[in-house]
């Protein structure tokens, strides 16, 4: 299945998003292809169908919403403390082990993209139970399940 952006579809699914004057098609459409740079276009083995067209949908709802801080001059993070004399503010970013989840927090459409994410990529690997499947990997110690070496 091709993904193809559509603004319209786009539009119903993020109501933030409906007024084509403040969000104009071309705006939508770049950082979408700004966010197939994240998530890819292609399929992968987890991360496909409505799951990835999702996927694609969050990122460029949060990019849009980015943007549009930066640009309207809004500070990224919680504010920890302020005051208004000589004006001083402080931002504590939220509780996060890494600097891709902070951006991910920034805004809850990212926050909602790095859940998806996070639920596609659970589970592990899973190694036949047949002899010729299980020989091909080590035990503990290094050995292989016959027990012919190292090597």
């Amino acid at each position: 299945m091709v993904y193809a952006f559509e603004p319209a579809a786009f539009r119903a699914a993020f109501p933030e998003f409906a007024d084509p004057e403040k969000w104009p098609d071309a705006v939508l459409e770049r950082l979408n292809g700004t966010a197939l740079v994240h998530i890819p276009a292609k399929p992968g083995k987890r991360l496909h169908g409505a799951a990835r067209e999702l996927a694609i949908a969050y990122m460029t709802a949060h990019l849009l919403k980015l943007e549009r801080a930066a640009v309207a001059g809004d500070a990224a993070g919680l504010v920890a403390s302020a005051s208004v004399d000589k004006v001083s503010v402080s931002l504590s970013p939220p509780p996060v082990q890494s600097q891709r989840e902070w951006w991910y927090a920034l805004t809850p459409y990212g926050a909602a993209l790095q859940a998806l994410l996070r639920s596609k990529a659970a589970g592990g690997l899973y190694v036949g139970g047949l002899p010729p499947e299980r020989d091909a990997f080590r035990k503990a110690g290094g050995v292989f399940r016959d027990g012919k070496g190292t090597s």
